[in-house]
């Protein structure tokens, strides 16, 4: 599970399991986990974050949101 970006206490993390799926990040803190696609920016699932914080994520995934997407074809290889 690589680590893209730590930010306060959020990381933003791929699953190796993500190859077949289109370029996103899941953002985890403590238990809680969230799944963001990247191209439009969108909340596809979450798992224990409220939504003043789900606001606030996507915030940050938008902000880098390209760095995001860079790190995804590094990794995948796509």
């Amino acid at each position: 599970m690589p680590t893209v970006l730590r930010v306060g206490p959020y990381s933003f993390v791929f699953f190796s399991s993500d190859r077949g799926e289109p370029p996103h990040i899941h953002v985890k803190r403590d238990r809680d986990i969230a799944k963001y696609w990247l191209e439009p920016v969108s909340l596809a699932k979450n798992c224990g974050f409220r939504d003043h914080e789900l606001n606030q994520l996507e915030r940050l995934v938008v902000e880098y949101q390209q760095k995001f997407i860079e790190a995804w074809h590094d990794y995948f290889g796509t």
